[in-house]
């Protein structure tokens, strides 16, 4: 007889490391590190072996893990997450953010939608927090469900600072529909003297020293506490108090790691001038000090920039905004490789807290009917095509975001079918029960989980607002504020800008995009046909946005699998990683 989650609570006795390794990700708060390079810098030992998978449970808990501005490469310094969900459960190896930046991506996250169709179009007013209609989302179907709901940590962009969507009503104190509990950082700008109730607040949410959150409706500040820590702690307090109700759980933990934040700190780079004469002020993230130094032998050179050489010696077949960038100058690499160590620092503290958290689902005897997802809301760029740092466009740097599952039901291994954000909503809402979402543009991944891969046949529509481009320049197919839009499929990739520019490439021989082909002749016939297929798609809604491409531009599985393994060896084959 299969035991309700409170009689496992209260009946089991439970082995308290977590195969056998998690004692060396868990601990203090500030364990000694050795510093040495190779892999014993992790802390934590080779993957265990598949055990097989565990059987399916019907509406299990979901913790879902959503790291900020993480690259697909920097898996490598999150040793529990690859080893206790890549180990144990699947890699999706073509996981994309189709708009990626922080605001779109959450609110395609919690709908389903591409961002053409929640309308979430940037992170900055008139959009932003103060855009999303949060009336029907994830969180409220999950609810209505007989789910308990969690937020812990980043919302959208502007949550605490904009108003109400259609109304003047600060977001201060606002809790969104749908959540049992809510733990969100603010945006709230704080002036000198300005109080709540009387007191005083600083920091918010990307202050990893000082974070003020929204608690279920009051604020409350964390002064001197690292922030992974305090979100993490308040996750781990949720998943027992959650376990404790016979009902199912789904937590979305969100921390900030590794996107840049306050307060800047003394081994941060300093402004450097470009050949070009224009000053560049650097983003870091804050780090606690027992992880300084962690990676100074291992990373030896920005995660986007060659070890020597250029990162694009040639960028004259590029659009006009990368044009404008000229070559890395020696300070600026050295900064890059400053950046990427410090990234991997932050990455590291969050995967020693996961570490803790998959501790606490196993002593609680809720590891068995929980699904455990990690990933990113979007990429970033790190020195690829002459882009210092950020994302929005859409080069795979900036679109592909790591993208593990693990947990009863699941089995062992990769999968290659594309996967993206607006997918998840579906997935996860497949996985309570509770019927579809409604609207969505996205798909149940259930089936490729469990089933395996099916190949590359339908698209990912790809999008974004650029600061570098007039926001409002409705030519060549653009309706709306988006300036850049395309089409990611299996071998071919278009990306077409709101100024007639175009970028078309041929993955299978060209996966670091270094030759855009879009104005050479013997791919014109492709161009063409690449276009009109775009512009079948582009402002696409529900079933429009997966319905089957033409054959021409389908994958089978072992073309899907051979392109991208291809494109992850050339990719650290060229820049040395």
């Amino acid at each position: 007889m299969k035991l309700t989650r409170a009689q496992r609570l209260a009946g089991t006795a439970v082995v308290l490391a977590l195969l056998g390794g998690m004692a060396a990700c868990g601990g203090s708060s500030e364990p000694a590190v050795r510093r040495t390079p190779g892999p014993s810098a992790s802390g934590t030992a080779a993957p265990p072996p598949a055990t097989g998978t565990r059987a399916a449970v019907a509406r299990p808990n979901m913790l879902v893990i959503e790291a900020d501005d993480m690259r697909t490469d920097e898996l490598r310094w999150m040793p529990n997450v690859t080893r206790f969900l890549g180990g144990r459960g699947l890699t999706f190896e073509n996981s994309f953010a189709p708009y990626p930046l922080c605001c779109p991506s959450r609110a395609s996250f919690l709908t389903g939608k591409y961002a053409h169709n929640h309308h979430v179009l940037s992170h900055v007013p008139p959009f932003g927090f103060k855009s999303f209609d949060d009336s029907v989302t994830l969180a409220t179907r999950l609810q209505d469900g007989g789910y308990q709901t969690a937020l812990v940590g980043k919302y959208l962009n502007g949550y605490g600072e904009q108003p109400i969507r259609g109304t003047k009503t600060s977001s201060l104190t606002y809790v969104p529909p749908g959540w049992t509990e809510w733990h969100a950082g603010s945006d709230h700008i704080w002036r000198p003297g300005e109080k709540w109730r009387g007191r005083e607040y600083h920091g918010g949410t990307y202050s990893y020293f000082n974070l003020t959150q929204n608690v279920n409706g009051s604020l409350r500040t964390f002064p001197g506490q690292y922030n992974t820590h305090v979100l993490a702690r308040q996750t781990r307090s949720l998943i027992r108090s959650f376990g404790k109700a016979d009902k199912p759980w789904f937590i979305w933990f969100t921390p900030i790691a590794p996107h840049h934040g306050s307060p800047a700190e003394p081994d941060d780079p300093k402004p450097t001038r470009m050949s070009n004469g224009k000053l560049l002020k650097w983003n870091t993230p804050a780090r606690p000090a027992w992880v300084k130094g962690m990676f100074d032998q291992r990373i030896t050179h920005g995660l986007g920039t060659p070890a020597h050489g250029s990162a694009e010696a040639d960028i004259s077949d590029k659009p006009r905004w990368l044009r404008a960038y000229p070559e890395l100058t020696d300070a600026e690499k050295a900064n890059e490789t400053n950046i990427s160590r410090q990234r991997a620092e932050a990455l590291f503290a969050l995967d020693k807290e996961i570490g803790q958290t998959l501790a606490v689902l196993r002593r609680t005897g809720q590891e068995d009917d929980t699904v455990l997802v990690f990933t990113s809301d979007n990429g970033y760029y790190l020195g690829e095509h002459r882009k210092r740092q950020g994302k929005i466009e859409l080069h795979e740097p900036s679109l592909r975001v790591p993208f593990l599952i693990a947990g009863p039901g699941i089995p062992h291994g990769r999968r290659y079918d594309p996967i993206t954000t607006v997918d998840l909503a579906p997935t996860f809402a497949g996985y309570a029960d509770i019927g579809p979402m409604p609207e969505a543009d996205g798909i149940d991944m259930r089936p490729v989980i469990r089933g395996g891969d099916r190949g590359w046949t339908r698209p990912v529509v790809t999008e974004g607002l650029m600061g570098e481009y007039p926001k409002r320049r409705f030519e060549h197919g653009f309706n709306s504020e988006l300036n850049t839009r395309g089409l990611r499929l299996g071998r071919w990739k278009l990306m077409e800008y709101s100024t007639g520019e175009k970028e078309l490439y041929d993955l299978r021989q060209d996966p670091l995009e270094l030759q855009n082909v879009a104005g050479d002749p013997k791919f014109r016939d492709v161009l063409g046909r690449m276009e009109r297929l775009w512009f079948s798609y582009k402002d696409c809604a529900g079933a429009a946005c997966t319905a089957t491409l033409p054959p021409a531009f389908r994958t089978t599985v072992a073309q899907t699998r051979a392109i991208t393994d291809n494109e992850t060896r050339r990719v650290a084959q060229y820049y040395g990683n």
